[in-house]
């Protein structure tokens, strides 16, 4: 609450979350030649190799594997982005909470808002392709529109995961290669590159333990299926993700408040 009541307290908080979060994504690509391309360019390197692996050489014969692959590893991409490129975010910017009156909550925020500003422009690039290139596509429903709450999941999930782990790396530097190998591991216990029937058959508990693997579904369910989300996992997905930012919190007002001196 002392977190949340100093940051409330403030003025233009929506102006300068937007500006900081316009750059830093304007930053990412600055220097590069093909700019906001690559951030295309890893999504459709991953489907081109993962399609070849599970549909060319395994034949698992998924409906639509492009555009299935293609919606999960966006959504998978996101949440490696937010996570793993926030966890020394307190030492990279301590001038920011140091040397300002800015509030750490909003160096968090503002940096997964640079990270959506990049999904959106994939999803963009998601809509065209299974609208006018997917072969047997039968164009988006109405339910394409609860891609708003699922994916608000996802990014209170991303922000209280990044706050923990950049909480953990002030007393633990170890975090960063720790959760390089968690991610590692759970991109292959998440439903991005099987069957679902196939992942829930084979580790049917996965979907309570990694809410990634509900937000996935949700989110194919609503754009690719035409379908309603599963409320089920829809609901403790948010759960998972509140009670998660909640701890984050926790240890942003306890560790984080040495940051500056132990950075």
């Amino acid at each position: 609450m002392k977190i949340l009541s100093s940051w409330s307290g403030k003025n233009n908080i929506i102006e300068r979350l937007w500006l900081l979060a316009k750059i830093e994504f304007k930053l990412r690509y600055y220097e590069n030649k093909l700019g906001l391309l690559w951030a295309l360019i890893k999504p459709l390197s991953d489907i081109l190799i993962y399609y070849v692996a599970f549909e060319v050489i395994l034949k698992q014969g998924i409906p639509q594997f492009v555009s299935f692959l293609f919606i999960g590893i966006i959504l998978w991409n996101f949440f490696v982005e937010s996570t793993l490129g926030t966890i020394q975010i307190l030492k990279v910017k301590k001038y920011l909470y140091e040397y300002t009156n800015m509030n750490k909550l909003e160096i968090y925020i503002s940096t997964i808002m640079s990270n959506c500003i990049g999904f959106f422009f994939n999803f963009l690039m998601f809509v065209v392709y299974f609208l006018f290139l997917e072969e047997g596509s039968t164009g988006l429903s109405l339910n394409i529109l609860y891609i708003i709450p699922i994916f608000f999941n996802l990014v209170l999930f991303s922000l209280a995961i990044s706050i923990i782990l950049s909480n953990i790396y002030i007393v633990a530097k170890d975090i960063s290669q720790v959760w390089t190998v968690v991610v590692g591991i759970g991109f292959w216990l998440s439903p991005i590159l099987f069957k679902l029937t196939d992942f829930q058959r084979a580790i049917p508990k996965m979907l309570w333990i990694n809410p990634i693997s509900g937000i996935v579904i949700n989110t194919r369910n609503v754009v690719l299926y035409e379908k309603l989300p599963d409320w089920s996992t829809f609901f403790f997905d948010y759960i998972y993700a509140i009670v998660l930012l909640f701890v984050g919190l926790i240890l942003l007002n306890n560790l984080g408040a040495k940051a500056s001196e132990k950075l």
